[in-house]
């Protein structure tokens, strides 16, 4: 099998017409059970999304294996193709908008994912700001729209013909569309913050979506994003966790 990618705790392979996550003893099973589960959820909303094929066990390891794509991820066409950007995170949202159109009522809800890592920030935000973000939380509404929970141009392979085709279905829950636009201008803002606003104008104007109603989930998505303990993120999403209000 041919290594696509490495990936924390997980290898990506190509086998011949599948593409195999092969997973490392120490990942949980139920979790990877619950990402293929979510998985053969999403592609029953009908979603451009690579089939599921099997799940197995790979010299010990547990693995999941889909159908292959061939094809250049939307962030290296972006990078290889700067005049047309703007063209190209045009499609970028209306395919977002096309997954949050979706509807699967057996999907996790965000709401609850986000309240579990709220709560296990303990030894990285104090009692009263874990309480603040929880409180927010509860308050916004609750909606049930398909989000991909880390939707970026990584994860969009273009194939030879130029349909898309969305990976990595492993954060998969169903909840309020704001709370995913909010999670993927951040993702933006970590690298180019310029980027990231021209991307929230255009998704707010897409979707006729208040600008500040997409904000007041930044310090919520900002903190769940601190769980992962990336290296040289900490501090910045540690500024947006402080704020509470924007202008």
């Amino acid at each position: 099998m041919e290594v696509i990618t490495e990936r924390k705790e997980k290898v990506i392979y190509r086998d011949g017409d599948n593409a195999v996550k092969v997973f490392s003893q120490k990942f949980p099973k139920s979790d990877i059970l619950n990402e293929a589960l979510n998985q053969a959820r999403v592609e029953e909303t009908g979603l451009p999304i690579p089939a599921l094929k099997s799940v197995s066990i790979i010299d010990g390891k547990w693995a999941i294996s889909m159908e292959y794509v061939e094809g250049k991820t939307l962030a290296e066409i972006m990078a290889e193709d700067p005049e047309n950007f703007d063209k190209y995170l045009d499609e970028f949202v209306d395919l977002q908008i096309e997954v949050q159109s979706k509807k699967s009522p057996l999907l996790n809800k965000l709401k609850d994912k986000m309240n579990r890592k709220i709560s296990s920030l303990g030894s990285q935000i104090d009692a009263t700001t874990r309480y603040e973000l929880h409180t927010r939380l509860e308050s916004m509404p609750k909606h049930n729209k398909v989000l991909h929970g880390d939707f970026n141009p990584s994860n969009i392979i273009i194939d030879p013909q130029g349909k898309a085709h969305i990976i990595d279905w492993s954060h998969v829950t169903q909840g309020n569309a704001a709370a995913d636009a909010a999670r993927t201008y951040l993702l933006f803002a970590l690298k180019d913050k310029a980027v990231a606003d021209k991307y929230l104008d255009l998704f707010c104007r897409k979707t006729d979506t208040a600008k500040q109603y997409v904000q007041q989930w930044l310090p919520i998505v900002a903190a769940s994003q601190l769980v992962k303990r990336i290296p040289g993120e900490e501090d910045f999403l540690k500024s947006w966790v402080d704020v509470v209000d924007y202008s």
